[in-house]
C-alpha cells in the first residue's frame, strides 16, 4: 500500500495551494490508498480530517511539521506540541514522551529547513525522509546515506504545496492500513520504503 506521508493543505498551511478534495481525488488516482496532511506548526486539520474519512471512507491521517531551532521534523501519534520553535531534541522528546513517532523532513535542502549535520546529534528520530518530491536528487542521495549511516527508518513523500505534486513521492508500506493506529503501528515495524511516480505507476526506490 502506498501512502503520502508529508503534503500540506491549505486551511493551515498558508503556503499550499491545495484544498483536501483535490488532494484526495490526484492521491486516488495515483494509486494512494491513504495520505497525510502534516501542515506547518499546526494539527488544526486533525477533526476535519476525522470527519472526512467517516463520511468517505477514505483514509486521511493528521501529523505535524514542525519547525525546530534546527530543522523540519514530521511527527505523527501526538496531541500536543510546542506552541513556539524550541530544538530538535526537545521536540523529539516530547514526541516520544507521547508515544507518537518522527522523521527529519527533507534534511539536506538547501533553505536551512533541514537537521543537515544536526542528523549525528539528535537521539529518538525514527526515519529519514530521502524522497522528497520538492528537494533536489543530490540532496535525497545524501539524506539516503545518513539514514544508512544512522540506521534509521527511510520514507518518502511528495511535500506537496500545489497539485503537480501530489504523491510524486511516497511510501510503500507491507500491509493495508486503514486506521490511523494501524498506521502508527506499521511505522513503528520500520517496513516501510520510499518509492516514486514514474510511467503511470508506482516504484520502490532502493
Amino acid at each position: 500500500m502506498f501512502i503520502d506521508v508529508h503534503m500540506h493543505e491549505m486551511t493551515y498551511s498558508k503556503d499550499s495551494f491545495l484544498k483536501l478534495d483535490e488532494i484526495v481525488r490526484i492521491a486516488k488516482e495515483k494509486g494512494l490508498g491513504a495520505i497525510c496532511i502534516t501542515d506547518h506548526d499546526s494539527m488544526g486539520f486533525k477533526e476535519l480530517a476525522k470527519e472526512y474519512t467517516r463520511k468517505t471512507g477514505y483514509p486521511v491521517f493528521v501529523g505535524i511539521e514542525f519547525f525546530s531551532l534546527q530543522g523540519d521534523i514530521v511527527a505523527f501519534g501526538i496531541d500536543n506540541y510546542p506552541k513556539e520553535r524550541v530544538s530538535a531534541q526537545e521536540f523529539i522528546d516530547m514526541v516520544k514522551a507521547q508515544g507518537g513517532v518522527c522523521f527529519a523532513a527533507h534534511p539536506f535542502r538547501n533553505n536551512r529547513r533541514g537537521l543537515e549535520e544536526h542528523l549525528r546529534e539528535v537521539k529518538g528520530l525514527d526515519g529519514l525522509e530521502v524522497l522528497n518530491g520538492s528537494t533536489s536528487k543530490e540532496a535525497c542521495k545524501k539524506a539516503a546515506e545518513y539514514a544508512k549511516e544512522l540506521g534509521l527508518f527511510t520514507l518518502g513523500a511528495s511535500d506537496c504545496h500545489v497539485p503537480e505534486k501530489v504523491g510524486v513521492c511516497v511510501t510503500y508500506f507491507p500491509e493495508e492500513i486503514r486506521t490511523f493506529e494501524e498506521f502508527l503501528a506499521a511505522f513503528c515495524k520500520g517496513d516501510m520504503k520510499p518509492a516514486y511516480y514514474e510511467d503511470g505507476e508506482y516504484k520502490i526506490f532502493t
